[in-house]
């Protein structure tokens, strides 16, 4: 290939030049220019005579496109040139183009103003010829009911009836403004005329609704809108829109199907939709709905006083419940209100008289419950007195903790009934929905506190305070031979009973009254009530402790013997508790028993205070003996033995004591010259050095041995 020709499809190619790589192959291209271990050897010569040639010709080749270029550019600058003188004939072109367009405009305004003054001046002639000739038109018409005879065919061809409308209540329009001493005749006729097409309009629509043309139905309606019977048109048309609506037993449901049905189809017939809808609606209220709620309630009111309640909650709910789906359509501005008021008209009789009927129900049924309970027990219930004189009784018994009056035999039976329980607050609940729904919002409060009030009366103090004066006076006295834990399951019954009246408290009046200012008073009236139950049961818990603990010392009384620490024959003796102290080890079961019957802190209170107490008793028991050295291992032996019992209480408290009382007969036993190192020991040396020493001195040789000293 010629370097010329290999240069210009270089200089052309439309890869970038590579300065280097173009030498590359030119020398390698070049016979003897390639390396020196090519097919031919290498010769510097040769290339270099080949690059002076190929510079030569590339300088050549510069000067040919330098030639080109002048060319090219002298030729775009008389392009420019011509390109110039063209735009500026264009512009010239436009300009005149444009001078054009505004005189155009300037003619068409001009002349647009001259048509509209002529049209306004044919309107002002036209408008007066056209009411003459109206005028002239009604003025026939208006004659031939002057002479009794109607020729005109608009009044005789049924298919022109609406042009027969038009033209008939113009006429009744005139014939109000005529005087009636010289124009009766004729106003009579026109108004019977009027009344007459208007009924024809009327049932027209009528029999357009039943084959259900909307379209004439619609053009019916707007010729029936200038007329006084467009109400009775509208009345019509609800009338029609009800036959075969109400052909099932639920009213509500068939309503809302009704109001949706007659809603698609009266924007297509009515102008006012909203209106025509809104007036149906309140046929439906004032006509369907009342009656069906009048039926329900009077039938039940008087008969059956709980199944009239429930009616009243359901048909009340269900209107609201319908009256908010019945707010999905355009009933005018202020629906809410309106919907509000049609309930109101329906329900104003029974819920004035709602809340009375609510408390004497309630009252009613849940006396019925308690008795209906004391029947099945065959238990006649006791007034619980009052007056001064039973007031200063249970003041006394409070403060004293003695029982006044005979106690009772219960068999058992705690007079508390879970199943009466729930009764009571089931019917509570009810009466709560109920007062919530039924109430008026500005009620609402005093209602919810007037059914709590209730409550308090027949489930606090009825049924629960009942119980717990009966289980009271069920509770042997202090120095009873037996012990009697019955009072510990009124105790578990009355907590269990606690819980749920305080659930029902929470979930059930707190919403009703959260926010009013009856929530003081309930929640006052509430720990006024809890508290009084309280003293009743801290007073009943504590006579039965002292009743278990009255057995405890009788038991010691009548069973242990003086001699039982001093025995005659010493070397013969068994180590082991004596025969009272077995009897008297408290079992699992009881401590159990008291531990079931109460719930979070008070299991440890109660428990507390009958491990002290029966640790105060065998402590001022074992003082009441003397001991020789072999008695003494029998109190220890005795006290182990009580020990093992106070470990069943889980009670750090009543176990440390009995560790002490332990510690204390070891008293009884040791050597006289290991005393004083026994009293400073671990477990003894906090105590009273006169305890101390009046243990010591219940050992039979105190005075021989003369301990004492060791105290001085």
């Amino acid at each position: 290939m010629p370097w010329s020709s290999q240069l210009n499809s270089t200089i052309y190619d439309r890869e970038p030049f590579d300065a280097d790589e173009y030498i590359e192959r030119l020398a390698w291209r070049t016979p003897g220019g390639g390396s020196k271990g090519g097919a031919e050897a290498f010769d510097p010569k040769r290339l270099l005579e080949e690059f002076e040639n190929h510079i030569e010709e590339l300088k050549q080749l510069d000067e040919k496109i330098q030639r080109r270029v002048e060319k090219l550019e002298h030729q775009c600058h008389r392009e420019a040139k011509e390109f110039a003188h063209k735009v500026q004939d264009l512009q010239r072109s436009n300009q005149v183009a444009f001078q054009h367009f505004q005189e155009l405009d300037e003619h068409i305004s001009y002349v647009a103003t001259k048509v509209c003054h002529l049209g306004d001046q044919l309107e002002g002639v036209n408008t007066p010829r056209q009411r003459a000739v109206e005028a002239q038109r009604l003025m026939t018409y208006f004659n031939e009911f002057l002479d009794g005879d109607l020729r005109s065919d608009v009044f005789n061809n049924p298919e022109k009836i609406k042009e027969a409308a038009d033209i008939i209540q113009k006429l009744h329009l005139i014939a109000q403004e005529l005087p009636f001493d010289r124009f009766a005749d004729v106003k009579a006729k026109i108004a019977s005329k009027y009344h007459d097409l208007e009924r024809q309009l009327v049932q027209e629509f009528t029999a357009a609704q039943r084959r259900g043309e909307i379209g004439r139905m619609r053009e019916v309606a707007a010729v029936l809108l200038h007329f006084k019977g467009y109400a009775h048109c509208v009345d019509v048309y609800i009338k029609q829109c009800q036959e075969g609506a109400y052909m099932r037993s639920d009213v509500f449901e068939d309503t809302a199907l009704l109001c949706q049905r007659v809603n698609k189809q009266v924007g297509e017939v009515f102008q006012s939709p909203e209106t025509v809808m809104a007036k149906l609606i309140q046929n439906i209220f004032e006509n369907k709905l009342q009656a069906h709620v009048k039926e329900k309630l009077d039938e039940t009111r008087r008969s059956d006083i709980e199944q009239y309640l429930k009616n009243l909650y359901d048909l009340y709910t269900r209107t609201t419940a319908l009256a908010a789906k019945l707010t999905e359509f355009n009933l005018g501005s202020d629906k809410h209100t309106f919907l509000s008021k049609l309930i109101k008209n329906i329900f104003s009789t029974y819920l004035e008289s709602y809340i009375e009927m609510e408390k004497d129900y309630l009252r009613t049924r849940s006396a019925m419950i308690l008795q209906r309970y004391y029947d099945s027990k065959n238990h006649q219930k006791r007034p619980l007195g009052g007056g001064s004189i039973q007031e200063l009784k249970e003041r006394i018994r409070q403060r004293t903790n003695l029982p006044l009056g005979p106690s009772i035999d219960t068999h058992g039976e705690t007079f508390l009934s879970q199943e009466v329980v729930v009764n009571l607050l089931q019917e509570t609940r009810h009466a709560f929905e109920r007062c919530n729904r039924l109430s008026d919002p500005s009620d609402l409060p005093k209602n919810a506190f007037s059914i709590f009030l209730l409550l308090v009366e027949h489930l606090c103090v009825d049924h629960i305070d009942y119980a717990l004066e009966i289980g009271l006076s069920a509770i042997p006295s202090a120095d009873a031979k037996n012990a009697n834990l019955y009072f510990l399951d009124v105790v578990q019954q009355a907590n269990t009973i606690f819980h749920l009246f305080d659930k029902q408290f929470n979930d059930h009046l707190m919403p009703l009254i959260s926010s009013s200012p009856k929530l003081t008073e309930c929640l006052h009236k509430k720990k006024e009530v809890i508290e009084q139950m309280e003293v009743k049961l801290d007073t009943g818990i504590d006579r039965t402790l002292n009743c278990m603990v009255g057995q405890m010392k009788h038991i010691l009384a009548t069973e242990q013997k003086k001699t039982d620490f001093r025995p005659e024959d010493e070397n013969n003796v068994m180590i082991q508790c004596t025969r009272n102290c077995s009897r008297i080890s408290f079992k699992n079961r009881q401590v159990e028993r008291v531990r079931k019957s109460m719930d979070g802190k008070n299991v440890d209170t109660v428990l507390t205070e009958l491990g002290v107490r029966f640790h105060h008793l065998i402590h001022e028991h074992l003082q009441q003996y003397s001991y020789s050295s072999m008695g003494g291992m029998l109190a220890i032996c005795d006290v182990a033995e009580y020990r093992k019992s106070a470990k069943d209480f889980r009670v750090p408290l009543v176990l440390q004591l009995f560790d002490t009382l332990h510690a204390l007969c070891n008293l009884l036993v040791v050597a006289p010259d290991n005393l004083k190192q026994v009293c400073f020991g671990e477990q003894l040396t906090n105590l009273d050095r006169n305890l101390l020493h009046a243990f010591v001195q219940l050992r039979v040789d105190y005075r021989q041995a003369r301990l004492g000293r060791h105290f001085s």
